[in-house]
């Protein structure tokens, strides 16, 4: 047997020697964070699905990308009646 006592080890999560209501503490902190995350990632996913919003504050790129679709689209079907 050995007269020196074993360090005591620091309780961080993951480590074992954790008592059940630290474990129950972190479980309860870690379904907190992920609840705010969802919401947040669910807010997000609502903006960026949003087809009208998407529309309002995109119009000029919407515009000038019609413009060059038309264009291309155009010198397309003059390109074929040539022939």
């Amino acid at each position: 047997m050995s007269a020196h006592p074993e360090p005591a080890r620091p309780s961080t999560p993951g480590m074992p020697g954790r008592t059940p209501a630290q474990i129950r503490r972190d479980i309860d902190a870690q379904r907190a964070d992920l609840g705010h995350s969802v919401e947040a990632l669910r807010t997000r996913v609502t903006e960026l699905t949003d087809w009208r919003r998407q529309v309002r504050e995109h119009r000029s790129q919407l515009v000038v990308g019609a413009a060059v679709v038309g264009f291309a689209v155009g010198g397309l079907m003059m390109l074929r009646r040539r022939r």
